[in-house]
C-alpha cells in the first residue's frame, strides 16, 4: 500500500535515518545553521533549508542521496558557497548538502603532475601547496582565496589567467561522483588522453549539482614559470584598450593575464580603498602578467610590446616588488567587495562575447542603460571577451529596481547575443538566469537538457530549479 506523506513527516524520516546512518552531529536543524546556509554570494536571493548535512566521505554524499532519493526530498550540493547565480542556494527547501569538511589534498603526484583532492579543498590552498613542487594548477577565479575545487568544477570556473592557461576544463582529468540514487562512479584519472565512451567528466563540469554530487577531482598541474612581470597600462578610451588586446595576439603576445577596468570600475575601487589610482584620468586599464621561464624572455616579450607603438614607455607601470605588484591587482581583486559596500544590491552579469567586440558590446550597453539613470561597472577579462556587467541600484526604491532587474537582463542580453556572445562566461546559469536560458537557447538544446538531467536523475532531486526546470 502506497503512503502519502506531507513534508514534515518525510523530513522527520530522513533526518531520522541520516542521523541514524551518519552520526546526530552532522545532520543540523538548528535554526542559525540554516539560516547560514539559505543564501551564497548572490545579491537579494535566500533560500529555506530544511536540514544541512555535512559529508564527510563519498559514502556518506551515497547515504544521503539515496535516503534523499527514496522520499524525494530535494539535495542541494554546496562547497565554499561562494557562487553568485544561486547555485547554492535551497530555493525549494530540502538539504543542502555541504561538501566544506572533505578538504583533504589526498595526493600531489609530481612525477605524473596530478593533484588528487576532494571537492572541499579551497582552490588557492591548492595552487601554494603544488607551488613548493614547483608546478601550478593554473585556473585562478577572482576568489581562489575562499572557493573551492568542488564548486569550481560544478560551475566551470574561468578566471584571469584563461587567456593563456584555459578555465577549470582544462584541468580536470577525471572525476569521482556519486549520482542521485547513491551509485558511486569513477570516470578519468591520472591519465591526461581519454577517449574511452562517453566524456562523463566534460558533462559534469558546469552542471551545477543538478546531474552528480562530486566527490573527488584529478587536477592537471604544469610546471610553474620561472618568472613574471606584472604591467598596468592606461588608455584614453576602451575602444584603444581593447584594439591592443587584439594587437598582442595578432603578434604572438600572449600574457597570462590580461584584463581590464573601464572608468567606472576604476572609480568605484578608488573609493573603496580610499586612494587614487595609477592614471586616474585613463578611461581604460589593462592589467597585464608576462610569464617565462627567464628574465630574458620576459624582457623580449615587453620590448616587443613596446615596438608595437601603441604605448608610451613612460606610462607603463611595472611591478618591481611583491608590495607593488599587490597595489596593481588590489583595485582589480576588490571591485566586487566594493560594488557590494556601494550597492548591496545589484545585478551581476558575465556575459560572454568574441574578443573583437568587447568594446562595441559594452558601448551598447552602456547607451541602452543611459535612460535608465543607473550606474554600471564593468571589467574582465580582456583576453578571452568575459565581460562582467554589475549594475548598482543605489538609492533607487528596492521595489522600482526590482521591477527593472528583467529589463536590464533583456538589454545585456541582447546585446551579447546581437555581438554574437552568450549570456554567461564563467559564473553559470544558477537559479537567477535559468529563465534567459529557456530565452536564448533553441527547443532542441532545451529538450536534451531536459533528457540530460532526466538519465542522471530522474526524480530530479538534485538542485531543482537551476539551469532549466522540468517538467
Amino acid at each position: 500500500m502506497y503512503v502519502i506523506m506531507n513534508n514534515n513527516e518525510r523530513l522527520a524520516i530522513i533526518q531520522q535515518k541520516l542521523s541514524a546512518a551518519l552520526g546526530a552531529s552532522v545532520v543540523s536543524n538548528d535554526p542559525d545553521v540554516l539560516e547560514k546556509y539559505a543564501i551564497d554570494e548572490t545579491s537579494d536571493l535566500k533560500g529555506n533549508p530544511w536540514l544541512v548535512v555535512y559529508a564527510k566521505s563519498a559514502e556518506d554524499v551515497s547515504t544521503v542521496l539515496s535516503v534523499c532519493n527514496e522520499y524525494c526530498i530535494p539535495v542541494i550540493p554546496r562547497g565554499a558557497g561562494t557562487g553568485v547565480t544561486g547555485g547554492a542556494v535551497p530555493v525549494c527547501g530540502g538539504v543542502v548538502l555541504s561538501l566544506e569538511t572533505m578538504n583533504s589534498i589526498i595526493e600531489i603526484d609530481v612525477e605524473n603532475m596530478i593533484a588528487v583532492c576532494e571537492p572541499g579543498v579551497i582552490t588557492g590552498i591548492l595552487q601554494k601547496e603544488v607551488a613548493q613542487y614547483g608546478l601550478m594548477y593554473p585556473p585562478d577565479p577572482a576568489s581562489l582565496d575562499s572557493c573551492s575545487l568542488g564548486g569550481n568544477v560544478a560551475e566551470g570556473a574561468g578566471g584571469p589567467r584563461a587567456v593563456k592557461y584555459g578555465t577549470t576544463k582544462d584541468y580536470i582529468t577525471g572525476l569521482e561522483f556519486v549520482l542521485a540514487d547513491g551509485s558511486i562512479i569513477q570516470h578519468g584519472g591520472k591519465f591526461i588522453k581519454n577517449a574511452t565512451g562517453y566524456n562523463l567528466t566534460g558533462i559534469l563540469i558546469g552542471s551545477e549539482g543538478t546531474l552528480a554530487v562530486i566527490t573527488k577531482i584529478y587536477c592537471k598541474l604544469i610546471p610553474a614559470p620561472a618568472y613574471t612581470l606584472d604591467m598596468l597600462i592606461p588608455f584614453a578610451s576602451l575602444e584603444e584598450a581593447i584594439r591592443m588586446v587584439y594587437t598582442f595576439l595578432i603578434n604572438r603576445i600572449k600574457p597570462a593575464v590580461l584584463e581590464f577596468m573601464e572608468e567606472d570600475a576604476l572609480i568605484v575601487a578608488s573609493q573603496y580603498l580610499g586612494q587614487a589610482m595609477p592614471h586616474p584620468e585613463a578611461k581604460a586599464h589593462l592589467l597585464i602578467q608576462l610569464d617565462g621561464d627567464s628574465s630574458e624572455e620576459i624582457d623580449r616579450i615587453l620590448q616587443t610590446i613596446l615596438s608595437l607603438g601603441m604605448v608610451h614607455p613612460d606610462t607603463i607601470l611595472t611591478a618591481q616588488s611583491p608590495q607593488q605588484k599587490e597595489r596593481l591587482w588590489k583595485a582589480r581583486r576588490c571591485i566586487r567587495e566594493a560594488i557590494d559596500a556601494k550597492s548591496p544590491i545589484f545585478l551581476a552579469e558575465d556575459c560572454s562575447v568574441p574578443r573583437s567586440s568587447i568594446a562595441p558590446f559594452l558601448t551598447g550597453v552602456k547607451e541602452a542603460l543611459t535612460p535608465y539613470g543607473l550606474q554600471s561597472i564593468i571589467f574582465g577579462h580582456a583576453g578571452d571577451g568575459n565581460v562582467h556587467i554589475d549594475v548598482l541600484k543605489n538609492d533607487m526604491p528596492y521595489e522600482d529596481f526590482k521591477k527593472l532587474v528583467p529589463a536590464l537582463k533583456e538589454i545585456i542580453y541582447g546585446q551579447a547575443y546581437r555581438y554574437g556572445g552568450t549570456i554567461t562566461g564563467e559564473h553559470g546559469t544558477g537559479f537567477i538566469r535559468k529563465d534567459a536560458l529557456k530565452k536564448f537557447a533553441t527547443s532542441q538544446e532545451l529538450s536534451l537538457y531536459k533528457r540530460l538531467k532526466k538519465a542522471f536523475d530522474p526524480n530530479g532531486i538534485l538542485n531543482p530549479h537551476k539551469i532549466i526546470d522540468m517538467d
